[in-house]
């Protein structure tokens, strides 16, 4: 099972600027402040660490693959295996914020996480995600691979927690 987490929206509060001072969250609250909620249902589902994390996050694209893992706890840094973004991507290494050279950022989440799967093919997945605030689109047909949240509340949100819970379980995982 594999999981393509989000984290502006989700494990936070999606008002995080990329600051000379580094990441801010301008929103109440801190960041990361609902990656416990995250760990807790992850360790009480599957202890043994068999859920896998792709991290599908604008963060890999901008701090890097290490550097955005590091802002995890242990727990779910362990079992991060990957991203949906790489720098292989990007015609040129150092203009990867340029949209024009970086196809990346023309694609939607769901496209993001279509390309990843298919490299690496698997049926057993979920995306959480805020999908930009709401901005973008998910095909209906794949409802049951997303967990929405609400861009302010994220997994803060009971309702997100539960939906989670349930859509893990009906993958098999619990």
């Amino acid at each position: 099972m594999k999981i393509f987490l989000d984290f502006d929206g989700v494990l936070h509060p999606d008002d995080v600027y990329n600051s000379k001072r580094g990441l801010e969250l301008r929103a109440p609250g801190h960041l990361m402040m609902h990656a416990p909620v995250l760990q807790t249902i992850l360790d009480e589902i599957d202890p043994h660490g068999d859920i896998k994390i792709i991290l599908s996050t604008s963060w890999v694209r901008i701090k890097g693959f290490d550097r955005t893992k590091k802002y995890l706890s242990d727990g779910l840094a362990s079992r991060v295996i990957g991203a949906t973004w790489h720098s292989g991507m990007v015609k040129r290494q150092n203009d990867f914020r340029n949209s024009l050279l970086d196809p990346f950022l023309q694609m939607s989440r769901f496209q993001q996480i279509e390309w990843y799967l298919k490299r690496h093919p698997t049926k057993e997945w979920l995306a959480i995600d805020d999908l930009h605030s709401g901005a973008e689109t998910w095909p209906e047909d794949m409802s049951d691979h997303l967990v929405l949240t609400d861009p302010d509340n994220g997994l803060g949100c009971l309702n997100a927690q539960n939906e989670l819970v349930t859509k893990l379980r009906r993958v098999g995982i619990l």
